[in-house]
């Protein structure tokens, strides 16, 4: 069979096929009797098994493999098994492979999100299921000849390899989740258009990040623990990533922050405990905890001490919120600053909308963070829409404030019941969601955390 031919089947009415190495398989009768759920299992319909085989060891196990040969209904054609190469006048056709469980949101440039059943599976998310936010095509970096340039007034400049960046300053990790902007985007425009890519809940992810403290960067460098003048300072980055005129892309935060021995803010090489993938920034990135993604610039390649904020679009005309009134005729951009912390957050990974679950012991599970380290203290859940509440039980692995807290919610449901499943988070300082979407709707469709809602039938 082709490739083609396979990814024909990816449904239990056209039959589920799916390959492994040049084998294929029929595994419709397979689906329900999947261990992991018949969920996981329909993620790789049409196509290899392997990335997501790669994700769980137990499929390595010899019985594993001897269960699927039950399944064989032939093998790939030789012609169909390498694939047909790039088009190399493509600015993006020297972009990574990807995982093929993500959800593409844009091809170019390469946006993408994990399915939510995969999200929560564990506390750190995998790299390659990681939420992928590119403006502009992936660079690709020779690691022996990178450069990271510092400089700031005075003529203060400092020039580091990667081996001096790794070498010269202790590595220090830290365990954050970053958070795109744009998260739940697709909500808004269900109240009303907005500009942007649809993202669902999947722009979130949690990762153990190591790298040089840019604290410890600045110190080396020849700035104090003080702003170089009056007023606020900032520290500034740009990208290796280009767009056709060359211009780079470019953040900053406030110069308090990246000095800040507690704010922990990371020039990161690795990725759980892995050096960086090419999507996520190699071979360095700036990693920005407890504040909106866009601010952890990726594939860095200059860090700069300045008394004004970054001039880059993204920093001055982008990743900004508004009153629901401004419309795209009267936005200042100007008027508004930039996102730094993000609001208190929650969404429920399962069950999916519009899901018909067993009757007996129904389990809700999601997530929950919030901006600036101020950590999670109860997640609310509701079966009734917002009428009556439960507390959920919260995860064991907290992290230091960084980092999300996983949740669990186990509660009775009778058949024939339709359930509307509503979550909201509270987190230190007892900020809470707003229920619902209208009034925090905005041009750009950044910053949703209202109530998360998941409508279901119970059978």
């Amino acid at each position: 069979y082709t490739r083609e031919e396979v990814a024909r089947h990816r449904s239990p009415g056209d039959r589920v096929w799916v390959t492994h190495g040049t084998e294929v398989f029929d595994v419709t009768d397979f689906v329900e009797l999947h261990p992991g759920g018949p969920d996981k299992l329909l993620l790789a319909a049409g196509g290899p098994l392997e990335p997501f085989w790669a994700l769980y060891a137990v499929h390595g196990q010899p019985h594993v493999l001897e269960l699927l040969r039950e399944y064989k209904v032939g093998e790939l054609s030789p012609e169909d098994a390498a694939l047909p190469p790039g088009d190399t006048g493509d600015p993006f056709a020297g972009d990574p492979p990807r995982h093929p469980a993500l959800r593409v949101n844009s091809l170019k440039p390469f946006n993408a999100e994990p399915p939510p059943e995969l999200l929560t599976q564990s506390f750190l998310t995998p790299n390659e299921l990681f939420f992928t936010r590119n403006h502009l095509p992936v660079p690709s970096v020779e690691p022996g000849s990178y450069r990271l340039r510092l400089e700031g007034p005075g003529g203060r400049s400092l020039s580091l390899s990667l081996a001096e960046l790794r070498g010269r300053f202790p590595k220090h990790e830290v365990t954050a989740t970053l958070q795109c902007a744009g998260n739940r985007r697709s909500e808004m425009s269900r109240v009303r258009p907005v500009k942007g890519l649809a993202w669902d809940i999947g722009a979130i992810g949690t990762a153990r990040w190591g790298g040089a403290r840019l604290r410890d960067v600045l110190l080396h460098a020849g700035f104090g623990d003080q702003p170089p003048g009056e007023g606020e300072w900032h520290v500034c980055f740009e990208g290796l990533d280009e767009d056709a005129s060359g211009t780079p892309y470019g953040a900053s935060i406030p110069f308090s922050r990246a000095i800040s021995a507690e704010a922990e803010v990371l020039l990161a090489y690795e990725m759980n405990g892995r050096e960086l993938p090419r999507d996520h920034g190699f071979p360095v990135r700036v990693v920005v905890p407890g504040v909106v993604g866009a601010r952890s610039v990726k594939w860095l390649r200059s860090v700069a001490v300045s008394p004004s904020e970054s001039p880059s679009h993204w920093q001055q005309n982008d990743y900004k919120g508004f009153c629901p009134s401004v419309d795209w005729d009267s936005v200042d951009f100007r008027a508004a600053p930039a996102i730094q912390e993000l609001p208190v957050q929650s969404a429920i990974t399962e069950p999916r909308p519009g899901a018909a679950v067993p009757e007996g012991e129904l389990t809700v599970k999601g997530y929950a963070w919030s901006g600036g380290g101020r950590e999670v203290v109860r997640v609310d859940v509701s079966l009734d829409g917002g009428r009556t509440w439960r507390v959920a039980e919260l995860g064991g692995q907290r992290g230091r404030g960084w980092a999300w807290t996983l949740w669990e919610l186990r509660a009775p449901v009778a058949a024939g019941s339709r359930l509307d499943i509503v979550c909201k988070a509270v987190d230190r300082s007892y900020n809470v969601q707003p229920d619902t979407v209208g009034p925090v709707w905005n041009l750009r469709g950044v910053l949703n955390n209202a109530w998360h809602r998941v409508p279901v039938t119970v059978t």
